[in-house]
């Protein structure tokens, strides 16, 4: 990122009808939505949308072959861009919500919106072990056992996480394979009920350092410091959790639930007026359908928030 030079002058762009912060399958949902109902929007994107992490997803409606993420994102963006959405490179640093609009501060300029929609998403928590964001790339290693366990099935599959959310996640991957293992982190702790639950269903516990697994093209090789001996794995999910990206969230004074995700109501409209949020920030499905159909009512709430247009 770069800093506005000293003395630069701060541009103002015209008012829009809406402002959408992220360029994932909310965001470009959402503005899709809005340009097709004619409205001035745009829409200001870091790069960064967890989407572009998908190797190839087959739970998204309409691709029975599957789709990648970003050639999801760059149909969605052309589609978009194709009814007059705008779309920009950059980041929203701040925002304030006044009496009759909303002023988003960039790097060099501020946009006037009469309304605001965040899709800003989550950060994936990703240990630092050795070719892990080349492994999440080629397939080998996961972040969504609801997106891809299906594809799981009859393979080797290890699970790595530091706590009870990784032990669920193991549980849940035991719907689609037999040969599943919870491998925690030498300081990670489960509860007693979860423990008896993995027990029970026939989970292997392994401890293993973040830094001692490796990924090859056809699986991955994880360090046990109990024996020595490393094990081979088909896939192994990365369990530690996401980040709801909410800076802005706090700038405006929108309310946050228990989990730090952003509370909306049935229209997906915060705490505050004419400032909505769709996609993973809201809550922790993370799906693109969930993502995608919170934007269309996100949209469609703005749509008919503002004054009518006519032909």
């Amino acid at each position: 990122m770069t800093s506005r030079s000293p003395g630069k002058p701060m541009q103002t762009d015209a008012e829009l009808d809406c402002l959408v912060v992220g360029g994932g399958p909310a965001g470009l949902t959402a503005a899709l939505y809005l340009a097709r109902f004619r409205r001035k929007v745009r829409v200001v994107d870091s790069g960064a949308s967890r989407a572009k992490w998908i190797p190839r997803s087959h739970n998204v409606p309409g691709f029975p072959d599957g789709v990648h993420g970003e050639d999801f994102l760059q149909a969605l963006t052309r589609q978009a861009s194709s009814f007059g959405a705008e779309l920009h490179g950059g980041r929203v640093l701040a925002a304030e919500a006044g009496d009759d609009c909303i002023v988003a501060s960039l790097e060099d300029s501020r946009l006037l919106c009469r309304t605001l929609i965040l899709a800003t998403g989550v950060v994936e928590t990703v240990p630092p072990a050795p070719g892990m964001a080349q492994a999440i790339h080629a397939g080998v290693v996961r972040v969504c056992p609801i997106c891809d366990g299906f594809e799981g099935q009859g393979r080797a599959i290890a699970v790595l996480g530091d706590g009870d959310h990784a032990a669920r996640e193991t549980l849940f991957l035991r719907t689609y394979a037999t040969s599943v293992t919870l491998a925690l982190t030498p300081e990670g702790r489960i509860s007693t009920p979860v423990a008896q639950a993995l027990a029970t269903a026939g989970v292997a516990i392994t401890r293993t350092e973040a830094t001692a697994i490796s990924a090859t093209p056809d699986g991955v090789i994880m360090g046990d410091p109990g024996n020595g001996e490393p094990r081979r794995y088909d896939l192994l999910y990365v369990a530690f959790g996401v980040t709801p990206q909410v800076k802005l969230m706090r700038d405006l004074g929108v309310a946050l639930d228990e989990d730090g995700r952003v509370r909306v109501s049935e229209k997906q409209e915060t705490s505050v007026p004419g400032v909505f949020a769709a996609g993973d920030v809201v809550r922790g499905l993370n799906q693109i359908s969930v993502a995608v159909g919170e934007a269309a009512i996100a949209a469609t709430a703005v749509h008919n928030r503002l004054e009518r247009r006519l032909c």
